[in-house]
This record gives C-alpha cells, sequence and structure tokens, in this order.
C-alpha cells in the first residue's frame, strides 16, 4: 500500500465564479478531474477532500474522495492559509493512528491535471531528495517587458534594461502551475518553504496550465482541455 495521502482543499466560498469548485467544466464538476486523476493514478492510499461544504462534499464522495470531516469555520475563510487546511487534515489523520509518509496537496481546481504527472512527481517525492516537488510552467511573455500603466495612462517599463534585447536572448521565468505539490509529511508539519532549495519543479508544457480566476479564463481552459482531450483521443 502506497504511503502516501492526498488532501484536495475545497471551500463552498468562490465570488469571482460562484460555486467555482462543483461548477460543470466541460459536462463533469471542476472537482471531479483532481479526484478521478488522482485515483486513476493508484498513488495514494486516502483522498481526501476538506470542504466546509454540504454540496461539495456529496459530489466529492459520489466521484470516489473521502469526506472525513466538516472543515472548521476559522478554515474556510478567504483569509485562511492552505498550509493550515493540509495541516489540520494531516493532524486528524494522525489522531486515528493513520500511517503515512508523504502528502500531496491537489487544488480542486485543476482539470488539466494529468494522472501520469501525479504518478512523476510520486517517484521524485519518493527519493527523499527534496522536501517538496510541484509543478511550474513557463510566463507566456517575457516578463522582462513587463509594464505598469498609472492612471493617467502612462507607460512604464519594469525592467527597462532589457527594452531592445531579443527575446530570445532573455532568460526563461517559470511561476507556479496551480495543480499539485508532493511533500514530506514532516515538510508540511513544520511549514518548510515550498519554494525553497530542496524542492523539485516538474516543467508542464504551457498547454496543460491555466489558472482560473474568471469567466475568460474558464473559457481558455475548456478550449485547452478539449485540445488536449481531442489528442488523446486520435492518438
Amino acid at each position: 500500500m502506497n504511503d502516501c495521502i492526498a488532501i484536495i482543499p475545497a471551500r463552498g466560498g468562490s465570488k469571482r465564479i460562484p460555486r467555482k469548485n462543483i461548477k460543470k467544466f466541460c459536462g463533469k464538476p471542476m472537482i471531479y478531474y483532481s479526484i478521478n486523476n488522482a485515483i486513476n493514478s493508484k498513488c495514494f492510499k486516502r483522498i481526501i477532500v476538506s470542504t466546509d461544504d454540504e454540496a461539495i462534499a456529496k459530489i466529492s464522495s459520489k466521484i470516489g474522495a473521502e469526506i472525513l470531516f466538516k472543515r472548521p469555520k476559522n478554515l474556510s475563510t478567504d483569509k485562511a492559509l492552505t498550509r493550515d487546511v493540509v495541516n489540520h487534515t494531516i493532524n486528524f489523520l494522525d489522531k486515528l493512528g493513520e500511517k503515512f509518509k508523504y502528502v500531496c496537496l491537489i487544488y480542486p481546481t485543476a482539470p488539466l491535471i494529468q494522472k501520469k504527472k501525479l504518478i512523476e512527481g510520486f517517484k521524485i517525492i519518493k527519493s527523499n531528495k527534496f522536501d517538496f516537488v510541484f509543478t511550474v510552467t513557463e510566463y507566456h511573455y517575457p516578463i522582462q517587458r513587463a509594464f505598469k500603466i498609472d492612471k493617467f495612462k502612462n507607460v512604464k517599463m519594469l525592467y527597462p534594461q532589457y527594452r531592445y534585447t531579443m527575446s530570445n536572448n532573455l532568460e526563461k521565468i517559470y511561476h507556479d502551475a496551480g495543480q499539485f505539490y508532493f511533500g514530506k509529511k514532516e515538510s508540511f508539519l513544520n511549514y518548510k518553504p515550498t519554494f525553497g532549495k530542496k524542492s523539485f519543479p516538474m516543467i508542464l508544457p504551457k498547454s496543460l496550465v491555466q489558472d482560473i480566476d474568471d469567466i475568460d479564463d474558464w473559457k481558455i481552459a475548456e478550449n485547452l482541455f478539449k485540445t488536449l482531450y481531442e489528442t488523446k483521443k486520435n492518438n
């Protein structure tokens, strides 16, 4: 039996996209993709959804995840830290006498997640060389060319020294892909930095990553998902 637990934090409140965690995405509740890929990866002895919402709990349970408790109110606010939510679940399992060495935090809003990447991440964390293994992707546009616009519509480059540098000569910069984070149990509990010296970044292609904060993001993600699905079907 694998000694890894998957924890999916999915609170009920979502202001920009109401009910985002269970809103239908390409025909299925958004959280379905995280739970289903976690199940199919066969990496986890338990897949637990931490939620304060009865509808999310019911849907998650039907898909195949476990609901062990109702998340406390103090961990269900906009200001609650994800690390605290994860550690609450770890401590809950410890009290039950559950034995496990690794934890995987999986976000419920990651429909482009793939089971093969979960398997890859699990193999890396089991090497015991790292505290965390997480997904990243390259920025779509060189951030060295970024600029800001003030209230008077004046434009100012953040890095004017790169104004005339060719794009292919600029250093590649990456950001968190927001899909999953494998870590040693102690690394979570001891609040070790996720993006630290002992962290391993799994680089994903930009076509497999889309942050979903508003309806435009949602539409882009659905198009990416449909393209990915069609590619798999044709292969």
